[in-house]
Protein backbone atom coordinates (compact mmCIF):
# COMPACT_ATOMS: atom_id res chain seq x y z
CA UNK A 1 0.00 0.00 0.00
CA UNK A 2 1.44 3.74 -0.79
CA UNK A 3 1.43 6.39 1.48
CA UNK A 4 -1.02 9.25 1.86
CA UNK A 5 -1.05 12.50 2.78
CA UNK A 6 -3.60 15.59 1.63
CA UNK A 7 -3.57 18.17 -1.25
CA UNK A 8 -4.24 21.24 0.46
CA UNK A 9 -4.69 23.25 3.47
CA UNK A 10 -7.75 23.37 5.83
CA UNK A 11 -8.40 24.59 9.41
CA UNK A 12 -11.04 24.23 11.70
CA UNK A 13 -12.04 26.41 15.16
CA UNK A 14 -13.74 25.35 18.38
CA UNK A 15 -13.30 24.62 21.78
CA UNK A 16 -10.93 22.42 23.86
CA UNK A 17 -12.39 19.71 26.05
CA UNK A 18 -10.18 19.99 29.09
CA UNK A 19 -8.87 23.55 29.27
CA UNK A 20 -11.94 25.33 27.62
CA UNK A 21 -9.33 27.33 25.68
CA UNK A 22 -10.22 28.82 21.84
CA UNK A 23 -8.49 26.99 19.52
CA UNK A 24 -7.60 26.89 15.89
CA UNK A 25 -6.14 23.60 13.82
CA UNK A 26 -4.77 23.69 10.59
CA UNK A 27 -4.19 20.24 8.63
CA UNK A 28 -1.17 20.77 6.11
CA UNK A 29 0.40 18.63 3.24
CA UNK A 30 3.49 16.75 4.67
CA UNK A 31 6.16 14.90 2.24
CA UNK A 32 6.82 11.15 2.64
CA UNK A 33 7.59 9.53 5.59
CA UNK A 34 7.12 12.65 7.41
CA UNK A 35 4.27 10.94 9.91
CA UNK A 36 1.79 12.52 11.58
CA UNK A 37 4.07 16.00 12.98
CA UNK A 38 1.81 18.39 15.59
CA UNK A 39 3.37 21.92 15.41
CA UNK A 40 2.67 24.35 18.23
CA UNK A 41 1.79 28.02 16.71
CA UNK A 42 1.64 29.37 20.33
CA UNK A 43 4.68 28.32 21.64
CA UNK A 44 8.35 30.62 19.82
CA UNK A 45 9.92 28.87 17.12
CA UNK A 46 6.56 26.63 16.85
CA UNK A 47 8.17 23.47 18.03
CA UNK A 48 6.91 20.22 16.30
CA UNK A 49 6.34 16.90 17.90
CA UNK A 50 4.94 13.39 16.81
CA UNK A 51 3.17 11.54 19.21
CA UNK A 52 4.53 8.59 19.84
CA UNK A 53 3.88 5.89 22.43
CA UNK A 54 7.53 6.55 23.70
CA UNK A 55 6.38 9.77 24.31
CA UNK A 56 2.51 9.00 26.54
CA UNK A 57 1.87 11.09 29.52
CA UNK A 58 1.26 9.29 32.65
CA UNK A 59 -1.88 11.73 32.60
CA UNK A 60 -4.05 9.78 30.83
CA UNK A 61 -7.85 10.17 32.34
CA UNK A 62 -10.21 10.77 30.01
CA UNK A 63 -7.70 12.01 27.13
CA UNK A 64 -4.36 10.77 25.51
CA UNK A 65 -1.62 13.15 26.31
CA UNK A 66 2.31 13.55 24.81
CA UNK A 67 4.96 15.18 25.91
CA UNK A 68 8.76 15.97 24.48
CA UNK A 69 10.44 18.41 26.32
CA UNK A 70 8.51 21.65 27.14
CA UNK A 71 6.16 20.91 24.57
CA UNK A 72 3.10 19.23 25.43
CA UNK A 73 -0.13 17.88 23.27
CA UNK A 74 -3.47 17.01 25.59
CA UNK A 75 -6.73 15.17 24.10
CA UNK A 76 -5.03 13.90 20.73
CA UNK A 77 -7.03 11.04 20.14
CA UNK A 78 -10.50 11.90 17.70
CA UNK A 79 -7.78 13.64 15.13
CA UNK A 80 -5.14 11.21 15.49
CA UNK A 81 -7.84 8.72 15.30
CA UNK A 82 -9.57 10.14 11.99
CA UNK A 83 -6.33 9.91 10.24
CA UNK A 84 -5.82 6.48 11.06
CA UNK A 85 -8.66 5.32 10.26
CA UNK A 86 -9.06 7.62 6.99
CA UNK A 87 -5.45 5.95 6.23
CA UNK A 88 -3.81 9.25 5.87
CA UNK A 89 -0.05 8.54 6.82
CA UNK A 90 1.65 12.08 6.27
CA UNK A 91 0.48 15.82 7.76
CA UNK A 92 1.21 18.42 9.87
CA UNK A 93 -1.61 19.71 12.53
CA UNK A 94 -0.83 23.44 13.99
CA UNK A 95 -2.62 24.32 16.73
CA UNK A 96 -2.54 27.61 18.58
CA UNK A 97 -3.04 25.43 21.80
CA UNK A 98 -2.16 22.50 23.99
CA UNK A 99 -5.52 20.57 22.87
CA UNK A 100 -7.26 20.33 19.58
CA UNK A 101 -11.08 21.92 19.61
CA UNK A 102 -13.51 19.01 21.22
CA UNK A 103 -16.06 20.27 18.20
CA UNK A 104 -19.14 17.53 18.82
CA UNK A 105 -17.20 15.11 20.70
CA UNK A 106 -16.33 12.59 17.78
CA UNK A 107 -14.46 12.30 14.91
CA UNK A 108 -16.96 13.29 12.31
CA UNK A 109 -15.82 17.09 11.57
CA UNK A 110 -12.22 15.92 11.63
CA UNK A 111 -13.07 13.19 9.01
CA UNK A 112 -14.88 16.14 6.80
CA UNK A 113 -12.08 18.45 7.29
CA UNK A 114 -10.51 15.56 6.03
CA UNK A 115 -12.18 14.80 3.30
CA UNK A 116 -12.06 18.46 2.08
CA UNK A 117 -8.81 18.32 1.85
CA UNK A 118 -8.37 15.53 -0.52
CA UNK A 119 -6.35 13.10 0.53
CA UNK A 120 -3.95 11.92 -2.22
CA UNK A 121 -1.42 8.79 -2.87
CA UNK A 122 2.46 9.19 -2.78
CA UNK A 123 5.18 7.18 -4.24
CA UNK A 124 6.63 5.76 -1.01
CA UNK A 125 5.37 2.44 0.47
CA UNK A 126 3.51 2.68 4.06
CA UNK A 127 5.00 0.94 6.98
CA UNK A 128 2.78 -1.56 8.17
CA UNK A 129 3.51 -3.77 11.56
CA UNK A 130 1.56 -7.12 11.27
CA UNK A 131 1.58 -8.57 15.15
CA UNK A 132 3.36 -11.97 15.55
CA UNK A 133 2.74 -12.88 18.84
CA UNK A 134 -0.39 -12.55 20.95
CA UNK A 135 -0.60 -9.48 23.69
CA UNK A 136 -2.70 -9.86 27.02
CA UNK A 137 -3.10 -6.82 28.88
CA UNK A 138 -5.33 -6.71 31.89
CA UNK A 139 -6.30 -4.40 34.55
CA UNK A 140 -9.14 -6.06 37.21
CA UNK A 141 -12.13 -6.38 34.99
CA UNK A 142 -11.37 -4.69 32.31
CA UNK A 143 -9.03 -6.08 29.23
CA UNK A 144 -7.28 -5.70 25.79
CA UNK A 145 -6.05 -8.72 23.89
CA UNK A 146 -4.29 -8.24 20.78
CA UNK A 147 -3.84 -11.19 18.11
CA UNK A 148 -2.12 -12.28 14.81
CA UNK A 149 -5.07 -10.70 11.70
CA UNK A 150 -4.83 -9.78 8.67
CA UNK A 151 -5.79 -6.16 9.06
CA UNK A 152 -7.12 -4.51 11.40
CA UNK A 153 -10.30 -5.67 13.35
CA UNK A 154 -11.53 -4.53 16.95
CA UNK A 155 -13.86 -6.21 19.21
CA UNK A 156 -15.21 -4.23 22.33
CA UNK A 157 -17.24 -4.31 25.48
CA UNK A 158 -18.44 -1.40 26.41
CA UNK A 159 -20.39 -1.52 30.27
CA UNK A 160 -20.22 0.98 33.38
CA UNK A 161 -19.53 -0.44 36.95
CA UNK A 162 -23.22 -0.86 37.35
CA UNK A 163 -23.65 -3.35 34.29
CA UNK A 164 -25.85 -1.03 32.61
CA UNK A 165 -25.68 0.43 28.97
CA UNK A 166 -23.45 -2.73 27.79
CA UNK A 167 -22.80 -2.81 24.16
CA UNK A 168 -20.81 -4.81 21.82
CA UNK A 169 -19.13 -4.56 18.51
CA UNK A 170 -17.16 -6.26 16.15
CA UNK A 171 -15.91 -4.09 13.39
CA UNK A 172 -13.27 -4.47 10.62
CA UNK A 173 -11.47 -1.02 10.18
CA UNK A 174 -10.97 0.61 6.90
CA UNK A 175 -11.83 4.12 5.75
CA UNK A 176 -15.52 3.39 4.46
CA UNK A 177 -16.60 1.27 7.63
CA UNK A 178 -14.50 3.93 9.38
CA UNK A 179 -16.23 7.38 8.30
CA UNK A 180 -20.04 4.93 8.63
CA UNK A 181 -19.74 3.11 11.72
CA UNK A 182 -16.93 4.99 13.81
CA UNK A 183 -16.28 8.53 13.36
CA UNK A 184 -19.83 10.02 14.20
CA UNK A 185 -19.82 8.45 17.81
CA UNK A 186 -19.74 10.81 20.50
CA UNK A 187 -17.34 10.86 23.79
CA UNK A 188 -19.63 9.75 26.32
CA UNK A 189 -19.82 10.22 30.27
CA UNK A 190 -21.80 8.81 33.40
CA UNK A 191 -23.38 11.69 35.48
CA UNK A 192 -21.84 10.49 38.54
CA UNK A 193 -18.46 11.59 37.24
CA UNK A 194 -18.91 14.73 36.13
CA UNK A 195 -18.20 16.26 39.39
CA UNK A 196 -15.01 14.96 40.40
CA UNK A 197 -13.87 15.52 36.84
CA UNK A 198 -14.61 18.88 37.39
CA UNK A 199 -12.61 19.17 40.36
CA UNK A 200 -9.55 17.40 38.72
CA UNK A 201 -9.65 20.80 36.26
CA UNK A 202 -11.08 18.23 33.92
CA UNK A 203 -13.70 18.75 30.90
CA UNK A 204 -13.98 22.59 31.50
CA UNK A 205 -14.92 22.75 27.99
CA UNK A 206 -17.50 20.52 27.92
CA UNK A 207 -21.42 20.52 27.40
CA UNK A 208 -23.90 18.80 26.53
CA UNK A 209 -23.41 19.46 22.62
CA UNK A 210 -20.03 17.39 22.74
CA UNK A 211 -20.88 14.63 24.87
CA UNK A 212 -23.76 11.96 25.86
CA UNK A 213 -24.25 12.07 29.26
CA UNK A 214 -25.82 8.85 31.13
CA UNK A 215 -27.97 9.40 34.15
CA UNK A 216 -29.15 6.64 35.21
CA UNK A 217 -31.33 4.86 32.27
CA UNK A 218 -31.49 8.43 30.81
CA UNK A 219 -29.40 9.57 27.60
CA UNK A 220 -28.87 13.91 28.01
CA UNK A 221 -27.63 15.27 25.00
CA UNK A 222 -28.62 17.69 22.70
CA UNK A 223 -29.17 15.32 19.93
CA UNK A 224 -30.34 12.03 20.12
CA UNK A 225 -28.26 8.69 20.15
CA UNK A 226 -26.22 8.73 16.35
CA UNK A 227 -26.06 4.75 16.82
CA UNK A 228 -28.14 2.81 19.29
CA UNK A 229 -24.63 1.31 20.50
CA UNK A 230 -22.44 4.76 20.37
CA UNK A 231 -20.89 3.96 23.39
CA UNK A 232 -18.78 0.89 22.39
CA UNK A 233 -18.44 2.64 19.05
CA UNK A 234 -16.47 5.77 20.71
CA UNK A 235 -14.37 3.26 22.81
CA UNK A 236 -13.41 1.74 19.12
CA UNK A 237 -12.73 5.51 17.83
CA UNK A 238 -10.24 6.09 21.21
CA UNK A 239 -8.56 2.51 20.30
CA UNK A 240 -8.19 3.54 16.57
CA UNK A 241 -6.65 6.88 17.42
CA UNK A 242 -4.51 5.08 20.80
CA UNK A 243 -2.54 2.92 18.41
CA UNK A 244 -1.73 5.08 16.26
CA UNK A 245 1.42 6.43 18.42
CA UNK A 246 3.24 3.10 17.04
CA UNK A 247 3.86 5.82 13.89
CA UNK A 248 2.75 2.68 11.60
CA UNK A 249 0.11 0.74 10.37
CA UNK A 250 -1.08 -2.16 12.56
CA UNK A 251 -2.22 -4.98 11.27
CA UNK A 252 -3.89 -7.44 14.68
CA UNK A 253 -7.43 -8.28 15.98
CA UNK A 254 -7.48 -6.08 18.84
CA UNK A 255 -9.97 -7.46 21.66
CA UNK A 256 -10.84 -5.26 24.54
CA UNK A 257 -13.52 -5.63 27.43
CA UNK A 258 -14.19 -1.74 29.58
CA UNK A 259 -10.69 -0.27 28.11
CA UNK A 260 -9.65 3.27 28.41
CA UNK A 261 -7.10 5.15 27.18
CA UNK A 262 -4.37 4.15 29.99
CA UNK A 263 -5.33 0.17 29.19
CA UNK A 264 -4.58 1.12 25.66
CA UNK A 265 -1.50 2.89 25.87
CA UNK A 266 -0.14 -0.17 27.98
CA UNK A 267 -1.06 -2.39 25.04
CA UNK A 268 0.05 0.09 22.28
CA UNK A 269 3.64 -0.23 24.54
CA UNK A 270 4.09 -3.96 24.35
CA UNK A 271 2.95 -3.37 20.62
CA UNK A 272 6.03 -1.39 20.01
CA UNK A 273 8.71 -3.52 22.00
CA UNK A 274 7.34 -6.79 19.48
CA UNK A 275 7.83 -4.53 16.62
CA UNK A 276 11.21 -3.66 17.85
CA UNK A 277 12.46 -7.04 18.64
CA UNK A 278 10.90 -7.90 15.33
CA UNK A 279 13.17 -5.33 13.65
CA UNK A 280 16.04 -6.88 15.78
CA UNK A 281 15.42 -10.43 14.05
CA UNK A 282 15.46 -9.36 10.82
CA UNK A 283 18.25 -7.39 10.46
CA UNK A 284 20.42 -10.08 12.11
CA UNK A 285 19.06 -12.36 9.19
CA UNK A 286 19.59 -9.98 6.64
CA UNK A 287 23.16 -9.87 8.34
CA UNK A 288 24.13 -13.37 7.68
CA UNK A 289 22.16 -14.61 4.85
CA UNK A 290 21.53 -18.87 4.62
CA UNK A 291 21.95 -19.69 1.19
CA UNK A 292 19.62 -22.83 0.66
CA UNK A 293 20.93 -25.29 -2.46
CA UNK A 294 17.74 -25.39 -5.49
CA UNK A 295 16.54 -28.19 -5.95
CA UNK A 296 18.50 -28.45 -9.26
CA UNK A 297 20.27 -26.33 -11.30
CA UNK A 298 21.65 -28.31 -14.21
CA UNK A 299 21.21 -27.23 -17.78
CA UNK A 300 20.19 -30.68 -19.20
CA UNK A 301 18.72 -33.77 -17.28
CA UNK A 302 19.01 -37.13 -18.51
CA UNK A 303 16.08 -39.44 -17.76
CA UNK A 304 17.49 -40.48 -14.11
CA UNK A 305 17.30 -36.94 -13.16
CA UNK A 306 13.82 -36.47 -14.54
CA UNK A 307 12.94 -39.74 -12.62
CA UNK A 308 14.80 -38.21 -9.17
CA UNK A 309 12.07 -35.12 -9.95
CA UNK A 310 9.01 -36.53 -10.97
CA UNK A 311 6.73 -38.44 -8.94
CA UNK A 312 5.40 -40.57 -12.34
CA UNK A 313 6.86 -43.63 -12.88
CA UNK A 314 6.07 -46.47 -15.95
CA UNK A 315 4.11 -46.15 -18.06
CA UNK A 316 3.40 -42.97 -16.95
CA UNK A 317 6.42 -40.56 -17.14
CA UNK A 318 6.10 -38.57 -20.55
CA UNK A 319 9.65 -37.00 -20.43
CA UNK A 320 12.93 -38.54 -21.72
CA UNK A 321 15.01 -35.45 -20.80
CA UNK A 322 15.83 -32.11 -20.87
CA UNK A 323 17.51 -30.94 -23.32
CA UNK A 324 17.80 -27.14 -22.51
CA UNK A 325 17.07 -24.94 -19.87
CA UNK A 326 17.35 -21.34 -20.56
CA UNK A 327 17.40 -18.78 -17.70
CA UNK A 328 14.77 -19.44 -14.57
CA UNK A 329 11.90 -19.44 -16.71
CA UNK A 330 12.45 -21.51 -19.74
CA UNK A 331 13.38 -25.06 -20.78
CA UNK A 332 13.13 -28.09 -23.55
CA UNK A 333 11.89 -31.13 -22.90
CA UNK A 334 11.56 -34.00 -25.42
CA UNK A 335 9.88 -37.34 -25.72
CA UNK A 336 10.32 -40.15 -28.01
CA UNK A 337 6.90 -41.60 -29.40
CA UNK A 338 7.32 -45.16 -30.19
CA UNK A 339 5.42 -48.14 -31.44
CA UNK A 340 5.67 -49.69 -27.93
CA UNK A 341 3.22 -47.19 -26.08
CA UNK A 342 0.59 -48.89 -24.18
CA UNK A 343 -2.03 -46.90 -24.85
CA UNK A 344 -1.34 -47.45 -29.06
CA UNK A 345 -3.31 -50.86 -28.63
CA UNK A 346 -6.31 -49.57 -28.42
CA UNK A 347 -5.94 -46.08 -29.56
CA UNK A 348 -6.25 -46.60 -32.42
CA UNK A 349 -6.45 -49.99 -33.79
CA UNK A 350 -4.62 -49.90 -37.42
CA UNK A 351 -4.57 -46.49 -37.09
CA UNK A 352 -2.39 -45.69 -33.86
CA UNK A 353 -2.24 -41.95 -32.42
CA UNK A 354 -1.23 -40.44 -29.20
CA UNK A 355 -4.37 -38.83 -27.17
CA UNK A 356 -4.05 -35.55 -26.83
CA UNK A 357 -4.62 -35.60 -23.38
CA UNK A 358 -1.38 -37.22 -22.56
CA UNK A 359 0.48 -34.32 -25.16
CA UNK A 360 -1.31 -32.23 -22.17
CA UNK A 361 0.10 -34.25 -19.43
CA UNK A 362 3.90 -34.23 -21.43
CA UNK A 363 3.07 -30.44 -21.06
CA UNK A 364 2.31 -30.54 -17.50
CA UNK A 365 5.09 -32.91 -16.38
CA UNK A 366 7.91 -30.15 -18.26
CA UNK A 367 6.51 -27.42 -16.65
CA UNK A 368 6.73 -29.27 -13.22
CA UNK A 369 9.91 -29.34 -13.56
CA UNK A 370 10.47 -26.77 -14.50
CA UNK A 371 8.99 -24.80 -11.67
CA UNK A 372 10.67 -27.04 -9.26
CA UNK A 373 14.46 -25.18 -10.34
CA UNK A 374 12.42 -22.17 -8.65
CA UNK A 375 12.21 -24.21 -5.65
CA UNK A 376 14.91 -23.93 -2.64
CA UNK A 377 14.31 -27.02 -0.60
CA UNK A 378 14.13 -30.75 -1.11
CA UNK A 379 11.20 -33.01 -1.08
CA UNK A 380 8.96 -30.97 -2.91
CA UNK A 381 6.71 -32.54 -6.34
CA UNK A 382 4.77 -30.44 -8.74
CA UNK A 383 0.88 -31.26 -9.16
CA UNK A 384 -1.10 -29.93 -12.30
CA UNK A 385 -3.83 -28.61 -11.35
CA UNK A 386 -5.70 -26.78 -14.46
CA UNK A 387 -5.40 -26.43 -18.40
CA UNK A 388 -6.46 -23.67 -20.14
CA UNK A 389 -6.44 -22.60 -24.20
CA UNK A 390 -5.63 -26.10 -24.80
CA UNK A 391 -5.21 -26.54 -28.53
CA UNK A 392 -4.39 -29.70 -30.75
CA UNK A 393 -3.58 -29.15 -34.29
CA UNK A 394 -2.03 -32.10 -35.69
CA UNK A 395 -1.79 -35.66 -34.54
CA UNK A 396 1.29 -37.32 -33.11
CA UNK A 397 2.18 -40.67 -34.39
CA UNK A 398 4.16 -43.76 -33.48
CA UNK A 399 8.61 -42.56 -34.34
CA UNK A 400 7.75 -38.53 -33.94
CA UNK A 401 9.83 -36.79 -31.17
CA UNK A 402 8.04 -34.16 -29.16
CA UNK A 403 9.67 -31.66 -28.16
CA UNK A 404 8.06 -29.41 -24.91
CA UNK A 405 9.16 -25.98 -24.82
CA UNK A 406 7.87 -23.91 -21.42
CA UNK A 407 7.50 -20.78 -20.87
CA UNK A 408 7.08 -19.73 -16.90
CA UNK A 409 4.94 -16.97 -17.14
CA UNK A 410 3.84 -15.93 -13.20
CA UNK A 411 4.89 -17.66 -9.93
CA UNK A 412 3.31 -16.63 -6.23
CA UNK A 413 5.64 -17.50 -3.85
CA UNK A 414 7.17 -20.99 -4.92
CA UNK A 415 3.81 -22.26 -4.16
CA UNK A 416 1.63 -21.66 -7.42
CA UNK A 417 2.84 -21.27 -10.47
CA UNK A 418 1.57 -20.87 -14.22
CA UNK A 419 3.22 -21.86 -17.88
CA UNK A 420 2.71 -21.55 -21.34
CA UNK A 421 3.66 -24.87 -23.27
CA UNK A 422 3.67 -26.10 -26.98
CA UNK A 423 4.30 -29.19 -28.25
CA UNK A 424 6.08 -29.56 -31.20
CA UNK A 425 7.16 -32.34 -33.83
CA UNK A 426 9.69 -31.22 -36.91
CA UNK A 427 9.51 -27.65 -35.46
CA UNK A 428 5.42 -27.48 -36.13
CA UNK A 429 3.73 -26.94 -33.76
CA UNK A 430 1.40 -30.06 -32.60
CA UNK A 431 -0.21 -28.72 -29.25
CA UNK A 432 -0.48 -26.00 -27.00
CA UNK A 433 -1.97 -24.96 -23.48
CA UNK A 434 -1.56 -22.45 -20.91
CA UNK A 435 -1.42 -24.88 -17.03
CA UNK A 436 -1.42 -23.95 -13.47
CA UNK A 437 0.18 -25.95 -11.13
CA UNK A 438 1.37 -26.54 -7.67
CA UNK A 439 4.06 -27.11 -5.91
CA UNK A 440 3.59 -29.66 -2.28
CA UNK A 441 5.59 -31.13 0.08
CA UNK A 442 5.80 -34.60 -1.23
CA UNK A 443 4.92 -36.07 2.48
CA UNK A 444 1.24 -34.43 1.15
CA UNK A 445 1.06 -36.81 -1.51
CA UNK A 446 2.00 -40.22 1.28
Amino acid sequence: MKQRTILKEVSINGISLHSAAKVTLTLKPAPENTGIVFRRKDIYAKPEIRPHISLISTDLVRNTSVAEGHVKLHTIEHIVSALNGMNVDNCYIEMDADEPPILDGSAKLFVKLIQDAQPVEQEAEREEFSLVEPITISDGNRSIIALPHDGLKITCTSTDDRGSHTQHLSIDIDPETYQSGIALARTFAVYEDIEPLLKMGKIQGGSLNSAVVIKGDKILSEEPLRYKDEFVRHKILDIVGDIALLGVKLNAHIIAVRTGHALNAKLTAKIFEQMQAQKKVSKKSKSKPVETPKLFTEATLDSRRVLELLPHRYPFVLIDRVVETRGEDELTAIKNVTLNEQYFQGHFPGNPVMPGVLQLEAMAQAAGILMLRQVDCNDKIALFMSADKVKFRTAVKPGDQLQIDVKLLKSRGQKIASAKAECKVNDKVVSSAELMFAILPASDMA
